[in-house]
């Protein structure tokens, strides 16, 4: 018998930038939803993440405008395990798509880009910014901001609630 998949993932590509402040962002949404999108519980990985790396100062910096802490954040990588559990995931790039797609076997249906609900003539994508100043973070963040609406009203109409 499966086990009911009950965890959402954000991807990204070495999981200390985008994914985990999605992470974030999400897990803070979906609590104060009602039941049953208030009981699944949010993880990032990163498609060639290497374990244990901290999250980059900027992302840090970036959700604590937002009251959110990412300072005990270690990274992780993708692995069969996480992508069996998990009810949807959402990546930050068509390029994470394809990875997880081409790599894993039990991906969830509900394999989407972090964007891809947002109005049609909007970016879907998330760029990386690794390696750039805080201004390239916080605009990552807002599209991430953006976008929460939509995968909230998307995930209620997956689990059937109002």
């Amino acid at each position: 018998m499966a086990t009911e998949r009950t965890l959402i993932l954000t991807v990204c590509t070495g999981n200390v930038c985008r994914s985990p402040m999605a992470e974030k962002l999400l897990a803070h949404a979906l609590r104060a939803e009602a039941p049953p999108l208030n009981k699944y519980r949010v993880e990032s990985a990163g498609v060639a993440a290497f374990p244990g790396d901290p999250a980059s100062e900027n992302s840090i910096s970036a959700v604590k405008r937002l009251d959110l802490d990412l300072t005990h954040h270690r990274s992780q990588p993708l692995t069969e395990e996480l992508v069996g559990q998990a009810y949807a995931i959402f990546g930050m790039t068509q390029g994470h798509l394809d990875v997880i797609s081409s790599a894993f076997e039990n991906v969830p249906e509900r394999l989407h880009l972090f964007r891809e609900f947002m109005p049609e003539g909007e970016s879907h994508e998330i760029p990386d910014p690794i390696g750039q100043d805080f201004k390239a973070y916080s605009a990552c963040l807002d599209a991430m901001i953006e976008a929460i609406p939509s995968i909230l009203k998307y995930l209620r109409a997956e689990t059937g609630t109002k």
